[in-house]
């Protein structure tokens, strides 16, 4: 269970997350929706460790997010973190020797799905290859909460498809995946929870069957950001 209290981020002037409260229960679907700068990453990153709150706290199976929690949580940035002298493969072993719940031979049989060639330099892989590398590392892992970053930003329909396809495939029953996107179609099918953010707050949250009586996940995003949906923040938080 993640359980997260009046949790705020300001930076300066600016107040990216501010007191957001909510619970995400094992083995469910969640997804994170708004536009970019309504800040989903923000709130990403103080769950995975990366970013520490301004106020507010957040547990994971009941202990405060620090070393203990970053063992069971596997964060997708949306970033390439990778050394550009790095291959496929060499990436794959960086995290073999950075996380012991990481399966060298479910990461091989990941990039093979995904037609990724482990002597491939990462440097030289398009948006989407990148995309599908830094999809395939995460779940290769064995963490108890999963979170994707826009893992369907900047890729081709084909390769949304892919991405799909791998998440769905590794949802397991006492597993949480949070996946934030402002690309609302492609994850429909597949999620139990939806969780809108907009301006840092919490505009709406709620089951599939209670959201389903005020509209479609894609009509109520239309509802909630309207026209700030097509001209979204550059800057991402």
């Amino acid at each position: 269970m993640l359980e997260i209290r009046n949790l705020t981020r300001r930076y300066m002037t600016r107040t990216a997350v501010d007191n957001v409260t909510l619970a995400l229960e094992p083995g469910k679907t969640y997804a994170l929706l708004g536009p970019n700068g309504s800040g989903k990453t923000t709130l990403m990153k103080m769950i995975a460790g990366l970013t520490k709150p301004t106020s507010g706290t957040i547990a994971f199976d009941g202990q405060p997010i620090g070393p203990r929690t970053k063992a069971m949580i596997a964060y997708m940035p949306t970033e390439n973190y990778f050394y550009n002298y790095m291959s496929v493969a060499d990436a794959g072993r960086y995290y073999e020797d950075f996380f012991q719940d990481f399966d060298a031979r479910r990461f091989a049989e990941a990039i093979e799905r995904m037609e990724l060639e482990p002597r491939d330099k990462i440097r030289q892989l398009s948006s989407g290859m990148s995309a599908k590398l830094r999809l395939a590392l995460i779940l290769s892992r064995d963490a108890k909460l999963m979170m994707f970053d826009e893992p369907l930003n900047g890729v081709d329909i084909l390769t949304r498809a892919q991405v799909v396809d791998e998440i769905v495939r590794n949802r397991a029953s006492a597993r949480t995946m949070l996946i934030s996107t402002h690309l609302v179609d492609e994850l429909d099918p597949y999620i139990d929870y939806a969780i809108y953010m907009k301006n840092g707050v919490i505009a709406l949250m709620g089951s599939r069957a209670e959201l389903a009586e005020q509209g479609t996940l894609t009509e109520l995003y239309l509802k909630i950001y309207g026209e700030f949906s097509g001209t979204e923040a550059n800057d991402r938080v």
